[in-house]
């Protein structure tokens, strides 16, 4: 593994993480750093072993080995509802709303086991509709008739509905044209600025390391190349492979 700089820890610290699902095992030994307020992204080809490290993270994959803690608290072998407890949202890739209820219902269920996300629902859906705006004006609309830029909104305004201190986003470009695309990695740019630590798994490479303090590179469930985004966006080895420079 290439080493490009030393990592800060903070929000996230995971050590030697392996996982996988049945006989087949996704990821060896991950190490993985994220520092309060950093955003941190997450690159490789499809089936590098991407989404399986973010729901092992959120708790909806049981890890075979190693270590994840959030804020210094340990989250290996605790729930996905008490991952989000514990301070952590999860974006998940291909959006999974509920398509037979509301814009306003979906977020709510974001907040709904949650006692302390609840007493600040009203608050947190007002910081949602302020981010998406288009949100606010499909609010009672169905979700499964919105378009995929806005239920890549849903999804999002869902996860920051438990007041989460680290965001977990998978692929939110996924299948958006430029500019809803572009729209979407503006909302998570803010979110980071006002305070919350982002994990970022995206196939768009060039813009995900603009936006990165730091990025790892996966490939085959390994770490083999990690630096600051502007430190990747110039590695021949991400040009070659990543950017088709």
């Amino acid at each position: 593994m290439t080493s490009v700089q030393a990592r800060a820890t903070g929000a996230l610290e995971v050590r030697g993480l392996e996982a996988g699902y049945g006989k087949i095992q996704v990821l060896w030994g991950i190490d993985l750093d994220v520092a309060e307020g950093e955003f941190v992204a997450i690159i490789g080809a499809n089936g590098a072993g991407k989404t399986t490290l973010l729901r092992t993270l959120s708790g909806l994959i049981a890890p075979r080995g190693g270590s994840v803690s959030a804020f210094g608290r340990p989250l290996r072998g605790l729930s996905a509802a008490r991952v989000v407890r514990s301070g952590v949202g999860h974006v998940p890739e291909g959006r999974q709303l509920f398509p037979l209820m509301s814009v306003r219902e979906n977020l709510d269920a974001g907040a709904d086991y949650l006692p302390a996300a609840r007493a600040r629902a009203g608050r947190n859906r007002a910081f949602v509709y302020e981010l998406f705006p288009r949100l606010l004006e499909r609010e009672r609309q169905l979700a499964g008739t919105l378009s995929g830029g806005e239920r890549q909104m849903v999804a999002i305004g869902r996860a920051l509905m438990s007041d989460p201190r680290l965001l977990l986003v998978d692929e939110p470009s996924l299948g958006l044209a430029p500019a809803l695309s572009a729209s979407v990695f503006a909302a998570l740019e803010q979110i980071n600025a006002d305070g919350v630590s982002v994990v970022l798994v995206e196939q768009n490479v060039h813009q995900s390391l603009k936006l990165a303090d730091h990025a790892v590179v996966l490939e085959t469930g390994e770490v083999v190349l990690r630096g600051t985004g502007s430190e990747l966006l110039s590695h021949p080895r991400v040009r070659e492979a990543y950017l088709s420079l």
